[in-house]
């Protein structure tokens, strides 16, 4: 049977797939206030490359660790996150989408399937993958398969993910340990560390962004839409109850999620005050 101890070992690693531009990813992935690196990862693609330190020396599990900070991404920004992860007794993804339910799916070491069928085809769907070519390889994926592995199952779900402009960078693969995937991140070119810069340096960062002209200067994704405040709104009363269970149980994946949903949602409802009005 395994056990948390196992589950935070030399063999786990996760990484990050959002569906942005770096720059787009970079000030999100800031509230998880947790030590990453953040490269591109493809046309329209970004990776965040985890410290790992929930796992390592907390002993929670990398799958729930991973789904609260995919999760909480999302939610925060208008892009799906696909949050991989893998350690010595098993391998899985979860990808997550604005409010929606996170889907998900896993494998034993070994490569046997141990998800849901439909949960193939609604990561197809929800990322737009082609609904026959790609939904055949992935449903391929949910059959026993002794040759397969669960390292090879996420190398094969990649695979399809580069019709989709997915393009990781080198040494970032499936079953490589935390600190050998930093270090493989650490080369690339375009590679920048995302840490948390505290509340006062966050704050202006989120209500510094009008140029001389009135317009924005740097992305937001919401900021000014008629929706902005129904959403900070909505973040607020979602980031609240999934702070209270991460303090419950302990998680650092959940508390990070609620932490930031509600950061988000303050800080959407302090630029709706003080933004320019037409």
């Amino acid at each position: 049977m395994s056990t948390d101890a196992s589950r935070g070992g030399a063999a786990t690693g996760a990484l990050l797939l959002c569906r942005a531009e770096p720059d787009s990813v970079a000030f999100a992935a800031q509230l998880l206030r947790e030590p990453m690196l953040l490269a591109g990862a493809g046309d329209t693609w970004s990776v965040l490359v985890p410290e790992g330190r929930p796992w390592r020396d907390g002993g929670e599990p990398v799958d729930r660790v991973l789904t609260g900070w995919a999760t909480a991404l999302a939610v925060g920004a208008p892009w799906p996150v696909l949050a991989l992860w893998w350690d010595a007794d098993r391998a899985g993804y979860t990808l997550a989408s604005g409010f929606r339910r996170p889907v998900g799916y896993v494998w034993l070491a070994n490569g046997t399937p141990a998800g849901e069928d439909e949960a193939m085809r609604t990561f197809a769907a929800r990322l737009g993958l082609d609904p026959v070519l790609d939904v055949q390889a992935l449903d391929a994926l949910t059959e026993p398969d002794p040759a397969l592995d669960a390292t090879a199952r996420l190398r094969a779900l990649l695979a399809v993910l580069t019709r989709a402009g997915v393009a990781l960078p080198a040494g970032l693969d499936p079953g490589e340990p935390a600190d050998r995937l930093r270090q493989a991140a650490e080369e690339q070119r375009d590679t920048r560390a995302v840490e948390w810069p505290g509340w006062r340096e966050a704050v202006r960062a989120e209500l510094d962004v009008v140029d001389s002209d009135g317009r924005l200067s740097r992305w937001r994704p919401w900021a000014g839409t008629p929706q902005s405040r129904a959403l900070a709104l909505a973040q607020l009363a979602a980031g609240l109850p999934l702070a209270v269970l991460g303090a419950r149980r302990h998680s650092v994946g959940w508390a990070a999620a609620g932490v930031l949903l509600l950061a988000h949602g303050a800080l959407g409802l302090a630029y709706e005050v003080v933004r320019p009005r037409d």
